[in-house]
């Protein structure tokens, strides 16, 4: 079985468990911590996947990271996985957490990149047409790609819109290759 599908089982029984002791939202948000952490140390990920190193050992050193920074039945959800000898998808597992957390509350993550920063009066507009058009709670992100030489491109899961010049120049390309010029 893939990663993916494993992962994806283990995230949706903690947000059913989540859901059963009323702390959807505090879950989430330890979930975000423990993806900042995890991603942030290598040696942490190299630990959680070396096969080798002791499930005991993976078990202290979880608990040493995230004993009272994590509600508790977070940690024993870890025990669980690391004694099934999952170790190596706890970070895909929060990863996927957040994901099916989205799903749940109905938010989608839209990504807008544009040649320079947009300012937060045009974000929070945006964020609010595409809100609207695909009645859903947005997270907005702005990234900045000076290439695209002006306009922005806004990216809703598989939806992508291009409103960039270079977009417009390479559209016009190919339309004039097309026509043999």
């Amino acid at each position: 079985m893939s990663v993916f599908k494993v992962a994806s089982r283990y995230a949706k029984s903690l947000i059913d468990l989540s859901k059963e002791h009323n702390n959807l939202d505090e879950v989430k948000a330890d979930m975000e911590d423990v993806i900042a952490v995890i991603k942030s140390n290598t040696e942490l990920q190299a630990v959680l996947n070396n096969p080798i190193i002791k499930t005991e050992k993976k078990l202290a050193i979880l608990k040493a990271l995230f004993q009272d920074k994590v509600k508790p039945e977070i940690l024993d959800f870890f025990s669980i996985m690391v004694n099934k000898g999952r170790a190596e998808i706890v970070y895909p597992t929060a990863v996927e957490f957040i994901r099916e957390y989205n799903e749940v509350k109905g938010i989608v993550h839209a990504v807008v990149t544009s040649a320079a920063p947009l300012s937060e009066t045009s974000l929070s507009a945006l964020k609010q047409e595409i809100a609207n058009q695909i009645n859903a709670t947005v997270q907005l992100t702005n990234k900045v790609d000076k290439s695209l030489i002006g306009g922005f491109v806004v990216k809703v899961g598989d939806r992508q819109i291009d409103a960039s010049i270079l977009g417009k120049l390479n559209k016009l390309e190919r339309h004039f290759e097309n026509q043999g010029v």
